[in-house]
């Protein structure tokens, strides 16, 4: 009996090592929580699924046959035929093909889609988009709006082109991780928009960082009503038609810069081509990602009057002063190149297709002392800002 209990004792001190050990690895492998990892392959698959693939990180990509994808639920585009690519060139997007530093997206690792299919993220919890602002030189023209529509939690720092007859805009855009609180979020982008008000038209793409995530991401956004009942992020709701098979909308995208290191960078293109069916292309780096059909839109149903290229936080006031989110680089931007955020290369497209440097660009920064923004041009270059910062200081209450 003796040796019995003894074995009993050694048999029930393993049960207890192997609970314990199965908690640790549920809690956490290699920093990620294996819970979370679980919830997101738990979450429902995308209708027309091909294939799945799981990033290390814990993304999970559904490879979704295109004729499948999201946009054709939307009641304008039911008996759409997909476009894989514009039936001319513009020029100046081929200046991105030679962009040494590529778009890379962690699922890659792991596998690609299928010819014939388009990568959609199964969303998770990480996803609480803040609903989207009228950029900071449309305020005044919705002032009468409500606060729902015009939220004034939103600052931002950016330069605009506006009362112009656009077919586009680009530029390079410089890719950090900024800090972020939850609830907030902190975005550099670019907006092509027309019209105003409820009546307010805007497509949109850049990077954003959610929710204090240790991730940026890559991201598009649509309305036609004035960010009422229309639009969404990505691919969250019918209307942008994807054609690319390696880009995730949504998706995490690395490495990002590093302060005083090296400095990576996404060029980001939306166009319009004339003489063509008034489709808005996206381009990102040298790979064309899709289109926003012009079938969904009213007043972008023809061209954009204004562009505006900048950065954009939420400040939900935590502990009762202004947020520490941070926006860009994190950093102001008189600390220069590697060290404070910049876009490059801004240019809009005119009628011919061509690339134009916008001239007379409005300023606008909702909060010098927190965030700010200074413009240059230069041969290598092109025109450029420099913008960010910090937020909560002594300085920025």
């Amino acid at each position: 009996m003796a040796d019995w209990n003894d074995k009993s004792v050694k048999l029930g001190d393993y049960k207890i090592f192997l609970i314990l050990l199965s908690h640790m690895l549920i809690t956490s492998v290699d920093g990620r929580g294996v819970d979370q990892f679980m919830k997101n392959r738990e979450l429902p698959m995308h209708e027309g699924t091909v294939k799945t693939i799981e990033s290390d990180d814990g993304e999970v990509i559904d490879c979704v046959d295109i004729r499948k994808q999201p946009a054709f639920n939307h009641p304008l585009l039911k008996n759409h035929t997909v476009q894989i690519k514009p039936h001319a060139q513009s020029r100046g997007i081929d200046e991105a093909e030679n962009n040494p530093n590529m778009l890379f997206q962690s699922w890659h690792k792991n596998g690609e889609c299928p010819e014939g299919t388009v990568p959609l993220l199964r969303r998770t919890q990480n996803f609480n988009h803040s609903r989207r602002s009228y950029p900071a030189f449309l305020h005044k023209k919705v002032a009468q709006l409500n606060d729902v529509n015009n939220p004034s939690n939103h600052e931002y720092a950016q330069v605009s082109a506006v009362d112009g007859n656009y077919y586009g805009a680009r530029a390079t855009i410089n890719v950090w991780n900024p800090l972020t609180n939850f609830g907030e979020l902190s975005i550099a982008q670019i907006w092509v928009l027309a019209g105003d008000g409820n009546e307010l038209n805007s497509l949109e793409a850049g990077w954003t960082v959610n929710n204090g995530e240790k991730k940026t991401r890559l991201f598009i956004y649509w309305t036609s009503d004035g960010y009422q009942s229309t639009g969404c992020y990505n691919l969250d709701c019918p209307g942008f038609v994807q054609t690319n098979k390696n880009i995730a909308l949504g998706g995490s995208i690395e490495p990002v810069s590093k302060y005083g290191g090296e400095q990576r960078d996404i060029s980001i293109v939306i166009h319009k081509f004339n003489n063509n069916d008034g489709n808005w292309w996206l381009q990102v780096q040298d790979q064309l990602v899709g289109y926003w059909p012009s079938s969904i839109f009213t007043h972008l149903a023809g061209t954009s009057d204004a562009i505006s290229w900048g950065g954009e936080i939420v400040n939900n006031q935590p502990n009762g002063h202004h947020t520490s989110t941070q926006m860009g680089s994190g950093h102001f931007p008189n600390e220069a190149y590697g060290k404070a955020s910049y876009f490059t290369k801004l240019g809009y497209f005119d009628e011919g297709n061509n690339v134009k440097d916008p001239e007379n660009l409005e300023p606008f920064v909702t909060r010098p002392p927190c965030y700010d923004l200074r413009t240059g041009k230069d041969n290598k270059f092109g025109v450029f800002f420099y913008f960010g910062g910090p937020g909560y200081s002594t300085n920025c209450q």
